[in-house]
């Protein structure tokens, strides 16, 4: 998105309109654009509105991972991971209903998902995120 004055207004009335419910966000910003993150239960609608509107958009995949809500409780996870040698592209986290969630990117997807089986990490995945809410 362009950093300036309404932008996104603009993005968050297009996904009103199209009823779509934000259910997790974040905003990382330059000078002179701003990439707006965004986990919602319509991801694919999402993409379509948001492109049918001009917004330049991508559609990624991430995992939302369950954790007790514990302190150390992301470094468990994220030492689990790392030691693996899996990256993390980009990462947030948040609390709901006294739970961690911890959500990310990483560009090898398979090899995640085989360490967050193996250690039996609780992923959360496709409606079961929008259930959360």
């Amino acid at each position: 998105m362009e950093n300036r004055s309404g932008t996104l207004i603009n993005v968050l009335e297009v996904l009103k309109k199209a009823k779509i419910q934000i259910l997790a966000s974040t905003i990382a910003d330059t000078a002179e654009y701003g990439i707006y993150r965004i986990i919602c239960d319509q991801p694919k609608e999402a993409f379509a509105e948001l492109q049918a509107a001009g917004v330049a958009v991508a559609l990624s995949d991430v995992f939302a991972l369950e954790l007790d809500n514990v302190p150390g409780g992301a470094a468990d996870v994220v030492r689990t991971i790392s030691e693996a040698g899996i990256s993390i592209a980009y990462l947030y986290s948040f609390t709901h209903k006294g739970k961690g969630i911890l959500i990310f990117r990483t560009d090898n997807m398979d090899e995640a998902r085989e360490v967050i089986t193996k250690n039996n990490l609780k992923y959360i995945c496709g409606k079961d995120i929008s259930e959360l809410f």
